[in-house]
This record gives structure tokens, C-alpha cells and sequence, in this order.
């Protein structure tokens, strides 16, 4: 199995949290399954890497220049980008196999005062806190890297040349900041064409780099993406995200229609055979109407160096094209946790347009359109036309 060595982590440290003067504790977060039928070797292990990231960085705190390196546990809140609990609990340097033991085994910490209390965090857990984090770091001023699904497979995913990656998401995002729309065509089986076109007024867009030189910030780690919140109408003009979106799920294409915004309903492309992939998100998008909003356009760049998809969302969505659908709020959008039915149903699901994921659909184009009928293709034949 591949690890970081103990010189790798420290400078993964410093070059994700580069020093501030108040930085005293950085806080390791990881979630521990409620049902332990839940509970799987992947899990297992993402645990047992941050209970020896912490003991890690413990024997080299001087050169981290803070205090303290903390371990803190909560019950897993059962869904990606779902609310964290109120309570964590800090343990020493064993972690119980569910939740249940929590309280026999940590110090019960409300999570305000655990925001408080620590300036850092890292967050290798099973669900993504990159939501909730985003949030509360803009309240409490922590700066936090999140990890949802990290595992070794990722770790050559950290030692790529970030300065480059913050090259490339910056020049995304200077041509995305002013765009007031993008159209995309997708080709399906090298042959039908699809066309959405996404509203990018009154948004800017994000940089996802991997670093966090700035107080009150949080997002992925690894990272290598910049993306924006299409318009979701809460000025009172109309939206004019609208068209077909098409999905492969398993081997069958899948094609949403989208009007202001939003997932309306979803069909088969001709000659469908697993009736059962669309009759699930069907149901999904009838019963829970927030999972069918365009929460996101991301680009990611991470593909150009030689990175692979490995199963795990956090580094898959970062290797090229990809939309999300559910939540928005914790990129600045307005969709949030009480437009779903429930905790559980809170979701920010990422659609990765690259081959080996989605291998018979291509990304035709994206054409960024501006003021005065000025437009610009940033993507042709899924590859990028601006490095």
C-alpha cells in the first residue's frame, strides 16, 4: 500500500495551509459508520491513514509551527455534503469501529467550539464535508481541506506540480468570470448531438487549487478544478439554463431534460435496455425535486497530467468536464439542506464527462458567451483549447 512518507505530509501541510501567525491546532477529522453494516475495508482503512496522519504530525509539531494535532470523530452523517452533527468528540489515538462508542471513548465537543478552537483541518472521511465545512469556515475563519473517499490510490494525485494546476484554474476562471452563459454540446456514440445551455449571470466563478492561502476558506484536497454556480433565478428574472443533459449510468444513456434550471424528467435514449437505472432516477428526481437543480459547471485539469479515475469522486471530478446536480449553497447558490426532504436525501452528485466514465458520451464543445454577442470554445473534441 501506498503512504505518504513523513517528509511528503509535512510539506502537504505547508503547501496546502501556508503559515499564519494564529495557526495553533489543526484538527483531523474522520466519521465513524452509525451502522456498522455500513461500514467496508476502504473505510476502514481512510480511518486507520488519519489516526496515523496524527500521530505523524504529533512528532513533528515543531515543524509545523502549531501547538497541537487533534483527532476528532463524529457519527457519519449518512449522505455527501449533509450537515454535520452537533457534537464531535476528540479522542486519543484509538478510533472505535461505530459510533455508538463515541461517547465512552471521546471528549464530547460541540462542533461550534470545535470550529472555534482549531485554525486547520484536514478531512479524510467517507462522506464529504466539503459543504458544511465551506460554510462554517466563512464563520468561524478556519481554513480546512477536505478528502471524502481518500484512499493511496490518491496520493500520486499530491505530488503533481501545483504551481501549474494554479496556472491552468486561474485562466479558467478568467474566462469564466465574465461569461454570461456556456453552451454545451455533448455527442452520444459518435453520433447523435445533445445541446444545454447553462445561465452564468450574476456568478463568479471558484478556483479549487489545492491551497488555502486565505482565512475562512475550504474545499478539496487533492484538488485542480475551477467551477461555477449556473443562475438559479433568486433575483426574480427567469433563469436561462435550459436543454437535454445526457447521463450514461452503467452502460445506458440516460437524457434529462432541463428547464430553468432544473431536472424535469429524465428518458431513455433509443434502445434502452436497464429500465431499472431510469425508473430510479425518476423516482429520485419526483421525489426529491432539489436533486434535479444544475448546482455546478466544473472544469477540472488534473486529466492533462496523467491522472486516472479511481472510483472516488474527490480526485475523479478533477480530471475534466463535469456537471453536479443537488446542492448549491456551499459555492454560493441557493440551494441548501431544507430543500431536500431530509438529511439524508441532501446530495451534490458530480457527472464526470471523460471517456473512461463516461465512455459513450463526448464533450462536442463549451462556448462561453459574452457581452456584445462575443463568444470564445474553451473545450473541442474534450480537450481544452486554453493552456
Amino acid at each position: 500500500m501506498e503512504k505518504l512518507s513523513a517528509e511528503e505530509l509535512i510539506q502537504l501541510i505547508e503547501t496546502v495551509f501556508p503559515h499564519f501567525p494564529e495557526d495553533r491546532q489543526l484538527g483531523i477529522l474522520v466519521d465513524i459508520p452509525v451502522n456498522r453494516e455500513m461500514d467496508h475495508d476502504r473505510w476502514k482503512l481512510r480511518r486507520e491513514i488519519a489516526r496515523e496522519w496524527v500521530l505523524i504530525l504529533k512528532e513533528n509539531i515543531s515543524r509545523l509551527k502549531i501547538n497541537d494535532v487533534l483527532l476528532v470523530a463524529y457519527p457519519d452523517v449518512g449522505s455527501n455534503n449533509a450537515d454535520l452533527p452537533e457534537y464531535g468528540y476528540y479522542l486519543k489515538n484509538q478510533l472505535p469501529e461505530k459510533a455508538e462508542e463515541l461517547e465512552k471513548m471521546g471528549e464530547k465537543i460541540d462542533f461550534k467550539q470545535i470550529f472555534s478552537n482549531n485554525q486547520l483541518f484536514l478531512a479524510p472521511t467517507e462522506y464529504s464535508t466539503t459543504a458544511p465545512l465551506k460554510n462554517a469556515a466563512k464563520i468561524f475563519g478556519f481554513r480546512a481541506g477536505t478528502m471524502p473517499g481518500f484512499s493511496p490510490e490518491m496520493i500520486p494525485a499530491l505530488r503533481i506540480d501545483y504551481e501549474e494546476v494554479f496556472r491552468r484554474v486561474n485562466i479558467l476562471k478568467e474566462k469564466l468570470d465574465p461569461a454570461l452563459r456556456a453552451e454545451v454540446k455533448f455527442r452520444v456514440d459518435g453520433k447523435k448531438e445533445y445541446k444545454i445551455e447553462f445561465d452564468l449571470r450574476f456568478r463568479t466563478s471558484h478556483l479549487s487549487s489545492g491551497r488555502f492561502p486565505e482565512r475562512g476558506t475550504a474545499g478539496n484536497v487533492p484538488s485542480g478544478e475551477t467551477y461555477i454556480v449556473p443562475y438559479e433565478g433568486e433575483t426574480g428574472e427567469n433563469t436561462g439554463t435550459c436543454g437535454i443533459l445526457p447521463v450514461q449510468i452503467k452502460n445506458e444513456v440516460l437524457l434529462f431534460e432541463v428547464k430553468d434550471n432544473r431536472a424535469v424528467d429524465v428518458k431513455g435514449e433509443s434502445g434502452i435496455r436497464d429500465i431499472e437505472s431510469l425508473k430510479a432516477e425518476q423516482i429520485h428526481l419526483e421525489r426529491e425535486p432539489a436533486y434535479g437543480n444544475m448546482a455546478e459547471l466544473g472544469f477540472g485539469v488534473l486529466g492533462d497530467f496523467g491522472l486516472k479515475p479511481i472510483g472516488e469522486i474527490l480526485l475523479d471530478e478533477k480530471l475534466g468536464f463535469h456537471v453536479a446536480f443537488g446542492r448549491s449553497d456551499h459555492f454560493g447558490g441557493m440551494v441548501g439542506p431544507d430543500d431536500f426532504s431530509s438529511p439524508q436525501e441532501v446530495i451534490h452528485l458530480d457527472r464526470v464527462y471523460i471517456s473512461s466514465l463516461q465512455p459513450r458520451i463526448m464533450v462536442e464543445s463549451v462556448r462561453l458567451g459574452y457581452e456584445k454577442n462575443k463568444t470564445e470554445t474553451i473545450i473541442k473534441e474534450g480537450k481544452y483549447l486554453v493552456f
